[in-house]
């Protein structure tokens, strides 16, 4: 057997209406993919217009790229960093307080290399409360990242960290624990 692209049939895999997703991407392309609109409550509102659950406080900075919005949840007091990108194929969820850094990519779809027509596979990302997804690191579909658990900057996650890990590496591997100070 060998590769077939030709044979890719994602035909079962509908992200929306089709008018919902183009008006979507125009959207996109003007408010979030732009890299000269800053204005954070704006964007929250426009992503809310198209279905996701954005929590509180939530900072949306420019050349942000997200899929389909109506695929994505945060929390309260999210960040998200210059031109990350949220493939969200799949459910996104950011627990309170998470920080997505500049460049980071959050990666829901993958293709299985073992079948002929490379099948298309999503699978949804869990950002638990705290996490940090550090600058041009990656995280795969399929990951969760447990509470205050840090993917490092360059670091690529294609399995679960377990809370309150330091993961670095491609794969990630947890290098230390992560601890917090004491507030003065």
């Amino acid at each position: 057997m060998k590769v077939n692209l030709g044979a890719y049939d994602n035909s079962w895999y509908n992200p929306g209406h089709p008018l919902k997703r183009l008006c979507w991407y125009v959207t996109s392309f003007l408010f979030f993919r732009n890299p000269v609109f800053p204005f954070y409550g704006f964007k929250v509102f426009l992503l809310r217009i198209f279905g996701a659950r954005i929590g509180q406080g939530v900072i949306i900075k420019p050349g942000v790229h997200i899929k389909y919005p109506w695929m994505l949840q945060t929390g309260d007091h999210v960040w998200i960093g210059e031109g990350a990108w949220i493939d969200n194929l799949a459910n996104v969820t950011l627990g309170n307080n998470v920080c997505i850094s500049q460049g980071a990519m959050l990666l829901c779809g993958n293709h299985n290399y073992s079948k002929p027509g490379f099948d298309l596979i999503v699978k949804e990302i869990i950002m638990e409360e705290g996490s940090w997804s550090g600058a041009k690191s990656i995280v795969t579909g399929g990951v969760k990242m447990g509470s205050h658990a840090i993917l490092t900057a360059g670091s690529v996650a294609t399995k679960d960290l377990e809370a309150w890990g330091i993961y670095q590496g491609n794969p990630a591997l947890k290098i230390k624990e992560r601890t917090m100070e004491t507030p003065v």
